[in-house]
């Protein structure tokens, strides 16, 4: 379908800013190479009447993070009527969650590590969970916050109260053990599964800043990984995708700890609006498949417009 008009979402102002800028530019500078005219919006405060003025098609949402996949702009273009790619209202108040994800997955026999949530503030007193073990933010993604907390680590035992830890803007975090081995991710697009990558970075664990800065990590695509890893990596993202109830794309992060076998892959997070900037994941698996960017681009929209005419 051409000649669209596309509102493209972007920026804002969670701690994914940035990445949400180069995702919305290559997305909109895609979709003009297709034809569609596009208007580029930097969220403000002023959405919705930008949104008014635009009267766009279709908005394409390339926010990360609060408040663009936590369900508050989702809910405000219900509200006004528009029809928006990736997941609506409820799978992205559920999957931006960590905790109201496991009670969704986990019941249905998705494999995810077992945890607790804890106040930040007592991890000064002391470990919620034999160390290691993992602290993560229970509503930010892209390893915005996440530290893995270990015997004879930088941030003390216990953990001083001057400690620089990544979590340390947050009031609730959810604590889990540290899985050791390997990390997986698989995208889905639609109603397929796409690949396996399995993400080695150079140095330390994959957060933020291996995620987007380029040559910190090496992205292996497809997996150097036995056919029944594969297999179910590939089964659980999809499964997942469709448990929440995820529209357009979603990517879900996999643990592996090679030397336990199967019972050793646990599903870590849904992503219901994964990255889509030079060193994302979801376009690399697009192109593994034979998808261009701006092929993976148009699918997207694609779904978003069939969603509203259904």
């Amino acid at each position: 379908m051409s000649g669209l008009h596309v509102a493209v979402l972007m920026g804002g102002w969670s701690a994914e800013r940035e990445v949400s800028l180069s995702s919305g530019a290559g997305v909109a500078d895609a979709l003009e190479s297709l034809g569609h005219r596009v208007t580029r919006i930097d969220m403000g405060h002023d959405v919705a009447e930008r949104l008014a003025e635009a009267k766009p098609d279709v908005v394409f949402n390339a926010l990360h993070g609060t408040p663009g996949e936590d369900g508050t702009v989702q809910g405000l273009m219900d509200l006004m009527g528009l029809a928006y790619t990736h997941s609506g209202l409820v799978t992205s108040v559920i999957a931006i969650d960590k905790e109201l994800t496991k009670q969704q997955l986990v019941p249905q026999g998705i494999r995810m590590p077992e945890g607790r949530i804890v106040a930040s503030e007592t991890l000064y007193e002391t470990d919620p969970l034999p160390r290691p073990y993992v602290l993560k933010p229970v509503n930010e993604g892209s390893s915005v916050g996440v530290a893995i907390v270990t015997e004879g680590g930088n941030y003390g035992s216990p953990i001083g109260r001057d400690t620089e830890g990544p979590w340390r803007h947050f009031d609730r975090l959810l604590a889990e053990p540290f899985i050791r081995g390997r990390e997986l991710t698989t995208a889905v697009l639609g109603d397929e599964a796409l690949a396996v990558t399995e993400l080695k970075p150079k140095s330390g664990f994959y957060d933020y800043d291996a995620k987007y800065t380029d040559g910190l990590t090496q992205h292996v695509c497809p997996a150097d990984i036995p056919g029944d890893i594969r297999a179910e990596c590939l089964r659980m993202a999809l499964e997942a995708h469709r448990i929440l109830g995820c529209k357009g794309t979603s990517r879900s992060d996999f643990r592996w700890d090679d030397e336990k076998g199967i019972d050793g892959l646990y599903l870590l997070e849904v992503n219901t609006q994964p990255g889509m900037t030079p060193l994302s994941l979801v376009p690399e698996q697009g192109r593994h498949i034979g998808l261009s960017y701006a092929e993976l681009v148009q699918r997207i929209v694609d779904e978003a417009l069939a969603e509203r005419a259904a």
